[in-house]
């Protein structure tokens, strides 16, 4: 196991090939999910798959699976990977580099001719960013317990397509069970998405967990009214608000600092005309920190901020958290076996907490799970500028090599 080597290069050509998929002028990717273009990337996944070996089975959320045996097949699968599915404006290495790190564990593998005693699968979650359809990480939920078949097939976009007849449309809605299968462990490779190994010049992050998370989407309804004959102190006005609602979200991330985060990112306004006093705003909240009693204590005052502005201005609130899970610690050993490979490779690394969701703190819940994280230049993610060196890729693609393989053997740390 000492003497396997990825292949930097191999890496960094699949990961800009895939890249051209959905390609932005400024350098990210659009691939949305279970769109035609994340069909084609899809496709060129499958293929590859197929070319080095694997058998490919996709259960009933779309979820893919390339499976490499072992010498004893009947033994639980180590798996790896992440998503293909991006943002609007996404780079081209978030989720892309996990799945693609662990088809290039697969190749390494067939290039060394090495049989690793339990079989190694690779895997795409479907639906991970979330951005076309809410709530995010639904694939991989229904896989960990969490979402129920039909809810997440139920699951709409803006245009109300679901996800259920999108997976049947680009032809990913498989006949395969969604879960209830023993995973032997699992590891998915990520770039940070943070600034804090880059700053740190540290190669690799050893992730002991992500922290909590709550989405919520709140609609805030005022009157509709002519901007001019309006007197100020008469209006409703749903806009200012709303307003003052996002004020009131960083207010409540800077007061829980240093590990909170507080973001208001989507809003809409209706009737939307520059000369009618906003009637009715739509905008959602998104809450993050890696202790429950805070992240708690977070939701409490949201809910008291928003409250006081609407009986203040006279608005009628809708609060509602459409989406949480906890702060997810993940498995000792799995962990273990990352900073073991990491120490093996003389490699820089610390351990680290994830501030963003992903597919792992699902598959936690049914698996023993842990995550490789690499830098990202400046710590920039979900933009289209999102970079990261070759030589980081290739350094954190060898680390999940190196856990994969010894936990596939059964040697652990």
């Amino acid at each position: 196991m000492e003497n396997l080597r990825i292949n930097g290069e191999r890496l960094w050509a699949s990961l800009m090939e895939m890249a051209e998929i959905g390609a932005t002028p400024k350098g990210g990717v659009c691939r949305l999910a279970l769109t035609d273009l994340d069909k084609r990337g899809r496709d060129l996944f499958v293929r590859w798959c197929e070319e080095a070996g694997c058998t490919v089975s996709v259960d009933a959320m779309g979820n893919i699976f390339a499976r490499r045996p072992g010498r004893n097949d009947a033994l639980p699968p180590v798996m790896t990977g992440s998503h293909l599915d991006s943002q609007p404006t996404g780079g081209k290495f978030d989720g892309a580099y996990g799945v693609l790190a662990g088809l290039e564990l697969i190749r390494t593998l067939n290039d060394f001719d090495y049989q690793t005693e339990a079989p190694v699968e690779v895997v795409v979650w479907t639906n991970e960013e979330g951005s076309r359809f809410a709530p995010a990480m639904v694939a991989s939920g229904v896989f960990g317990g969490v979402f129920d078949l039909d809810y997440a097939h139920s699951r709409a976009d803006p245009e109300g397509k679901t996800i259920g007849e999108e997976l049947k449309r680009i032809g990913y809605l498989g006949e395969a069970p969604v879960g209830g299968r023993e995973v032997r462990a699992f590891f998915e490779c990520h770039i940070e998405q943070g600034p804090i190994l880059e700053a740190e010049e540290k190669t690799i992050g050893v992730v002991t967990g992500a922290q909590g998370q709550i989405w919520y989407e709140v609609t805030v309804t005022g009157m509709e009214a002519h901007a001019g004959p309006t007197p100020m102190e008469r209006r409703k006005d749903a806009l200012l608000g709303a307003s003052r609602m996002v004020d009131a979200v960083n207010r409540i991330g800077l007061d829980n600092l240093p590990n909170a985060c507080a973001t208001v990112g989507m809003m809409e306004v209706r009737p939307n005309s520059r000369n009618t006093i906003p009637g009715q705003v739509f905008f959602t909240v998104d809450f993050r920190h890696p202790e429950a009693d805070t992240l708690k204590a977070m939701d409490a005052a949201l809910r008291a901020e928003c409250a006081a502005v609407a009986e203040t201005i006279g608005l009628e609130l809708d609060l509602q958290d459409i989406w949480s899970f906890p702060p997810t610690p993940f498995d000792a050993d799995c962990v273990a076996a990352v900073r073991a490979a990491a120490e093996r490779a003389e490699l820089p690394h610390r351990d680290i907490v994830s501030g963003a969701g992903h597919d792992a703190c699902y598959v936690a819940r049914v698996a023993p799970t842990a995550m490789v994280f690499v830098p990202c230049e400046d710590g920039i993610s979900h933009n289209e500028i999102e970079n990261a060196t070759p030589a980081d890729l290739a350094a954190g693609a060898q680390v999940l090599l190196q856990a994969a393989v010894a936990s596939a053997d059964g040697k652990g740390a």
